[in-house]
């Protein structure tokens, strides 16, 4: 394909995509596939002969297709948010044509300040405290991760080098070997499962802090654990804060953890992976009282924000913090201004080498939107959510589980387990719309998350009249 050809293409391509974008309500939102429908479909082995373009792109819509769920469409109300937007999928082509892998600021120096600059404007969308900042020279600043498993991991490590050193500078008769087998990490009991991960591949303990009638962790509880573990030889080092946690967006209680962790030496991370967006609205800013106690934070902006996956921010107090964990430097990666004052490389603030031009998505999309045109998109999904909450409490046969306070509602049929797994089952399999559930205490939770750039009332009403027809009939199975 030469340049010629790719100019036809790639607008081809614009066209489909925006057809796609445009027509997706009409597609089924689950696939009816089963699992190993695609390997008969392709051939054994890659051809020999270059192919046609146009026989490709049909078999996009003949083979790809049939086998996407299709997150972007308003009958599509799992998981959480993955944002998507012209101006970032825009932006992204232009990031795959420069295609710089950004390791460091020599290596393509726009890459470095632009993502420096663009943490900066939107921490201060945020209304972080200054020092989670790059500008004036400051000792922190933010970067893109992949994901917030990612960026917790990050954290985890460089905690986990901080308190290593703090410990055997207190005892130099301690090895690494010894403090690492003493250190212990806690998180909420209704924290994502990534995180947990994260302290295995930090090697690692881990404990759940239990949380409390709103499924919140409270000072007292992280309190007892730390005392607990203290008096048997280990060292607490790391604690991980959810505000709004997976299963029904709930917020740990800031003001009273960050000061124990202060004290206690504990590296507080803040994972608010899909709920930090809301954060630009001042009505929700108050969520996020007592990061000025954190070490890191970090939110999805590839989740709630527009911007297209992946764009996980992530700000520290002290960038050194992450470079001391993490930074190693042969000949081949150093250049003349690492100790410029201005900018630290990037690939001392992650695990991987290499990284894209993530940040011109984020510059696209706040340019064309506007930080007022951010506020109303989250606003509004907002409203629809509580639309849904109370088209859910009109129905006295259901009930509401959690407190709806983002774009989450969590609720289910009144009755047992079994017969809110069932409902589940026949709302997947009719693929209408699409809900995964979750466990909260011990009941088994239907979760309906307000997801697409386009839903609008309309698509909630249809969803909340489809659950109701379909719960009707599995009421008459039971009755009988």
């Amino acid at each position: 394909m030469d340049a010629a050809e790719f100019r036809k293409r790639g607008k081809e391509m614009v066209d489909y995509i925006a057809d796609y974008l445009e027509k997706i309500e009409k597609r089924q939102v689950f696939p009816d596939v089963q699992p190993g429908y695609l390997r008969p479909l392709l051939p054994d082995s890659a051809p020999e002969e270059p192919e046609t373009y146009e026989n490709i792109l049909k078999d996009v819509e003949k083979i790809i297709m049939p086998g996407v769920t299709h997150w972007h469409s308003p009958y599509f109300f799992a998981y959480f948010p993955t944002a998507n937007s012209f101006p970032a999928i825009l932006a992204d082509m232009l990031s795959a044509g420069i295609g710089c892998i950004g390791f460091s600021w020599a290596s393509s120096p726009v890459c470095t300040e632009l993502e420096t600059v663009m943490l900066d404007w939107l921490g201060k969308m945020i209304n972080l405290p200054p020092n989670f900042l790059a500008e004036k020279n400051g000792q922190g600043g933010g970067v893109i991760q992949g994901t917030a498993s990612e960026a917790t991991l990050v954290a985890m490590l460089a905690a986990r080098t901080k308190a290593i050193h703090r410990v055997i500078s207190e005892n130099e008769k301690l090895t690494p070997e010894d403090v690492m087998g003493k250190l212990v990490a806690y998180t909420s009991d209704q924290a994502h499962s990534s995180v947990e991960k994260d302290s295995l591949i930090a090697g690692v303990k881990i404990k759940q802090i239990p949380t409390d009638d709103k499924f919140a962790v409270r000072g007292s509880a992280l309190r007892k654990a730390i005392d607990n573990d203290k008096a048997t030889g280990l060292i607490p080092f790391f604690f991980c804060a959810t505000l709004g946690t997976t299963p029904c967006c709930s917020f740990d209680k800031l003001l009273e953890l960050g000061p124990i962790c202060n004290e206690e030496n504990i590296w507080l991370h803040i994972d608010a992976a899909y709920a930090g967006s809301s954060f630009i609205c001042p009505e929700f800013r108050y969520l996020l009282d007592g990061v000025e106690f954190a070490d890191s934070f970090n939110f999805n902006a590839h989740k709630w924000l527009l911007v297209n996956f992946d764009c996980s921010a992530m700000w520290v107090k002290k960038r050194s913090d992450l470079t001391r964990a993490f930074k190693i430097d042969p000949i081949y990666l150093k250049h003349g201004y690492e100790e410029s004052g201005h900018i630290t490389d990037y690939r001392h603030w992650q695990i991987p080498l290499g990284r894209r031009f993530r940040s011109l998505k984020l510059w696209f999309v706040l340019r064309m939107y506007g930080v007022k045109g951010l506020q109303e998109y989250i606003r509004k999904h907002i409203k629809l959510a509580h639309e849904f909450k109370d088209l859910v409490l009109q129905d006295d046969r259901f009930e509401i589980c959690a407190d709806v306070i983002m774009g989450l509602v969590c609720f289910r049929l009144k009755g047992s387990n079994k017969l809110n797994e069932e409902l589940l089952k026949s709302i997947n399999n009719a693929r209408r719309i699409h809900l995964v559930p979750c466990h909260l205490r011990e009941k088994f939770v239907l979760r309906f998350a307000i997801c697409a750039r386009t839903v609008e009332s309309a698509h909630v009403q249809f969803a909340w009249k489809h659950i109701v027809d379909l719960a009707n009939e599995l009421l008459k199975v039971h009755k009988q």
